[in-house]
């Protein structure tokens, strides 16, 4: 399954080449991304050759972005197995989206006290991004654009230490966040919530906004649920 996967991401992943600059955090972005588009399934190991190969690189560097996935709890190092891509189970993954249903519903509520008409306006220019994404099937396009509005949601709240809790979960949830969208119905529901989502902004509704997020997150935590936590991602979607 593994071989597979990789196979399909050599032919159809564009991966820009790795400048030694910013080799670590190229390294790192990509991995991340493999395992959020599923290209690397959950519990498949992660084999340093194949993955030295293709992001033209040495082991030294796949396995410091080793160290910080697993840091994120992306994936496991395991004495004399290697690396694979860390499963989660049902019982956290209920516990992971109620914590982080109640992390978005608080940045929206600070997001409508101190959010600008600017950062509002950048939000709205996503959103039509998205919605051009998802006009064209394109799931990674839009699942990034969609990350991007409740990531800016979140900094709008201006709370540091929210800021960093948040983050950290999300990294856990970003990978089940993107696979809640297989099904076309799936994708046309949170677009219908992100309007929603952007009416209570434009009115400064913290408490409507706050409610839309809980809402938004708990369906995302039931839509996992019912495809499976280990579904793998539609290859014409993930790979277009």
């Amino acid at each position: 399954m593994q071989n597979d996967a990789l196979a399909g991401a050599k032919t159809g992943v564009t991966i820009p080449p790795v400048e030694r600059q910013r080799l670590h955090d190229t390294v790192v972005d990509h991995l991340r991304r493999f395992i959020v588009e599923g290209v690397i399934e959950p519990g498949s190991k992660l084999n340093e050759r194949e993955l030295c190969e293709m992001l033209g690189i040495s082991r030294t560097p796949l396995r410091e972005a080793f160290k910080v996935l697993a840091a994120e709890g992306l994936i496991v190092i395991s004495p004399n197995r290697g690396a694979s891509v860390y499963t989660m189970s049902e019982a956290e993954l209920r516990e992971m989206f109620e914590l982080m249903s109640g992390l978005e519903a608080f940045s929206g509520e600070l997001a409508c006290e101190r959010i600008t008409a600017e950062e509002i306006a950048e939000i709205k220019a996503l959103h039509y991004a998205m919605l051009a994404c998802r006009a064209q099937n394109d799931l990674p396009g839009y699942y990034s654009r969609n990350q991007a509005i409740h990531d800016k949601i979140n900094e709008a709240a201006r709370n540091s230490a929210l800021r960093q809790t948040y983050v950290s979960v999300n990294r856990r949830l970003q990978a089940l966040r993107f696979r809640s969208n297989f099904a076309p119905s799936k994708w046309d529901r949170a677009i219908h919530d992100h309007n929603d989502m952007l009416e209570a902004l434009d009115a400064r509704d913290g408490k409507r906004l706050a409610a839309i997020l809980r809402s938004h997150l708990l369906q995302k935590r039931d839509a996992v649920l019912a495809v499976g936590l280990e579904q793998p991602a539609p290859a014409a979607n993930l790979l277009a």
